[in-house]
């Protein structure tokens, strides 16, 4: 089980990585439909960039996890949030759904490890 949250906390931080690098043309254009400014995206960026190296680094260093999964869980809530706000279809919606419920499954995982 422990390999399997490892992996899931690699799919999150690299799915992040990913968007927030290869395809920063699309986050672009939905903080300009949410209405965001530069400095919230830019804001958001980092710390989910930054998150995700913590996430990657929890790997080695588990205490990094449960923080780390339970703050970019909470951004995915944003996601979500902004998505309905703008009246997003489903399809737009799903990435940032997905990867909260796997930010939940780390969370959950967590939880019980240290009892």
């Amino acid at each position: 089980m422990i390999d399997f949250i490892k992996i899931v906390q690699l799919a999150i931080a690299f799915s992040v990585a990913y968007v927030w690098i290869f395809r920063f043309h699309n986050v672009l254009k939905e903080f300009t439909s949410f209405g965001l400014s530069d400095v919230v995206r830019n804001l958001v960026g980092v710390s989910k960039t930054a998150l995700s190296t913590l996430l990657i680094a929890g790997i080695w260093y588990n205490d990094l996890v449960l923080v780390s999964s339970v703050l970019m869980g909470l951004f995915m809530v944003a996601a979500q949030f902004f998505h309905f706000k703008v009246n997003n279809p489903f399809q737009q919606r799903l990435p940032s759904l997905i990867l909260f419920i796997l930010c939940g499954i780390v969370v959950f995982f967590q939880f019980n490890t240290f009892k």
